[in-house]
């Protein structure tokens, strides 16, 4: 049985295959468009899984979409009866609508001589990120809480997941959401992208909390683990998000009202200085966003009484938050997937309709993210053939390490004598982190290397942190935590006698956002780690996505084209070896 699993219409356009309850293949949109977040329907995407299957769209037996247009009906038609909702929200909810509906049109326009006859499942945005984390999760019982911008009108949704099966037990609803709370707050620092969240998780560390009193005026804490916006300083409940699409890459307008400004001041324009009052503002937002966010999780262990947490939607991929959940709530297991936004829908949609067809849980437990497209040594190499005079031209030296021994040993070596490496190597990553198959390496012992790849390589806001890729074995000598953190969703301090020898990929905070590498999940990338401990004695290296202002690399020829293209030293595409002389 196949199932393939939509988050279309959307940021973050992607697309998953299960065949028999087991993972196939996952992918997102923008990897093949090469536009930041695309939004749309995923025709590549879905091209590439029906292909990884060797399928075409009549075996399909189901398609899964992460949205409904019919759930939470009546509390749309209440609110717009009301009187609450203005002409623009109105319009704006149809059009969406209207996009979402038509997935067999749209897939008869991409795949004109393929026919699918199988069933659309759709299924509630918020029950789809809910299954995204609890039915590939390791638990047999969890809490499942879901917090998001916004989707079939909630915005946040908490159950319990027991047996294999899913149920919500609660939810809150528009116009109150902590993922417009935290993007109104991104827009109104300066950084108007979609996306651009985690900017402020970073700028956040090297602020104090001077506007606390006035976060809590934007954002009130409620009793059983409730939240509200004070709308007063929003726009989204009368105009709507703004939700469209440039050139396929989204925008949402400004959320917040005038309002805001005189609480908080002048809000910062995008190419602004980042003062101090700025960084206070960016430290009280965090702040603030985390005391809701653990009141929500407080209500549910008093509820449920079980100590695992799924947890998904958008502000999952807050990685500060959830790397205080041990710390500031009772759970002491937290499973949190690597696409945990809209993308993540996809598999949630996907798993459920599985379990809806055929009534067991899918058989698959994510524990690593490779499920994207793969390339052979002879795509490489015939790459490299194809672009020898011109890298020769610029004096690059071209060498084959078919041995992965020697050739771990040899970029190992790069690495330690301070060299910028693109890796390019296996199935490209599912989310939005580089986790060793699509990544830019460096020696985390350098103090200056965060200036140099902010400033010479990925050209971005010098502030911006860099995350540590560390063995499974050696977490608990480097990080106050030892467990699993294989998808960089999760920031944890650094011991304080180990900063110092780890500069590069210890935050201002002391703090860096690991990823734990295990052999059985990623043997190569394991044995790179390794070898630079063998001539180091620090078992982690540097590891940023493989990208330049971009979505991360997906073929071998964006990977070169990125490498000539900035600083980089060198480039490993699987077994061949492009080094600058």
């Amino acid at each position: 049985m196949y199932v393939l699993g939509l988050n279309s219409y959307h940021g973050d356009s992607a697309a998953c295959l299960l065949k028999d309850g087991t993972l196939i293949a996952a992918v997102e949109e923008e990897r093949f468009r090469r536009k930041k977040h695309w939004a749309g329907f995923p025709a590549e995407s879905i091209r590439y899984c029906l292909g990884e299957a060797r399928i075409t769209l009549d075996d399909l037996d189901c398609i899964a979409v992460n949205s409904n247009p019919y759930s939470g009906l009546w509390e749309k038609t209440r609110y717009v009866l009301l009187g609450r909702a203005g002409i623009s929200l109105i319009l704006e909810k149809i059009r969406t609508r209207r996009r979402r509906q038509n997935v067999r049109r749209c897939l008869q326009q991409a795949f004109p001589r393929q026919t699918f006859t199988g069933s659309v499942q759709r299924i509630e945005h918020h029950l789809a990120h809910l299954g995204s984390a609890y039915l590939v999760s390791p638990f047999d019982e969890a809490v499942a809480v879901s917090v998001d911008g916004f989707g079939d009108f909630s915005s946040t949704s908490w159950g319990l997941g027991s047996n294999g099966l899913l149920r919500v037990d609660g939810r809150i609803r528009f116009p109150h959401s902590l993922g417009v709370f935290y993007q109104a707050m991104t827009q109104f620092l300066g950084f108007p992208r979609y996306g651009d969240e985690y900017k402020v998780m970073g700028l956040a560390s090297y602020g104090r909390d001077r506007f606390g009193a006035e976060m809590k005026q934007v954002l009130e804490l409620e009793d059983l683990g409730g939240f509200a916006l004070n709308l007063r300083f929003f726009r989204h409940h009368e105009r709507g998000m703004g939700y469209q699409w440039v050139d396929s890459e989204p925008y949402v307008s400004p959320l917040f009202s005038e309002r805001l400004r005189d609480l908080l001041g002048p809000d910062r324009k995008e190419h602004d200085a980042i003062d101090q009052r700025y960084k206070d503002i960016a430290h009280s937002v965090q702040r603030r966003y985390e005391e809701a966010f653990f009141n929500l999780l407080d209500h549910g262990y008093d509820v449920y009484k079980i100590d695992k947490l799924a947890l998904a939607g958008g502000c999952a991929m807050n990685s500060v938050a959830n790397g205080r959940i041990r710390e500031r709530t009772r759970f002491d297991g937290v499973f949190v997937q690597p696409a945990a936004g809209d993308a993540g829908g996809a598999i949630g949609a996907a798993s459920l309709a599985t379990q809806r067809l055929n009534g067991t849980r899918p058989d698959f437990v994510m524990d690593h993210a490779y499920w994207g497209p793969e390339y052979s040594s002879l795509d490489m190499q015939q790459l490299v053939d194809r672009e020898t005079t011109r890298l020769t031209a610029i004096d690059c030296e071209i060498r084959r390490i078919e041995d992965e021994a020697l050739l771990c040993d040899h970029t190992a070596r790069l690495i330690a004598e301070g060299k910028v490496v693109g890796w390019f190597q296996g199935r490209m990553e599912w989310g939005p982190r580089a986790l060793g198959n699509r990544s830019i390496l460096c020696d985390p012992r350098r103090g200056d290397m965060q200036r140099i790849l902010n400033r010479k390589i990925k050209k971005r806001e010098p502030f911006r942190p860099f995350a540590p890729s560390i063995v499974r074995e050696a977490v608990a000598e480097w990080f106050e935590v030892d467990d699993d953190v294989p998808f960089m969703m999760q920031v944890y301090p650094v011991k304080r006698g180990k900063r110092t020898e780890i500069p590069a990929v210890t935050h201002v905070d002391g703090s860096g956002r690991l990823q734990t590498v295990c052999k059985n999940t990623n043997p190569r990338f394991y044995a790179l780690i390794e070898a630079f401990a063998g001539l180091t004695g620090v078992p982690m290296l540097l590891n940023t996505s493989f990208n330049e202002n971009e979505p991360i690399v997906c073929r071998p020829e964006e990977a070169l084209d990125c490498f000539l293209r900035t600083k980089m030293d060198a480039l490993v595409l699987q077994d061949v070896v492009i080094q600058r002389r």
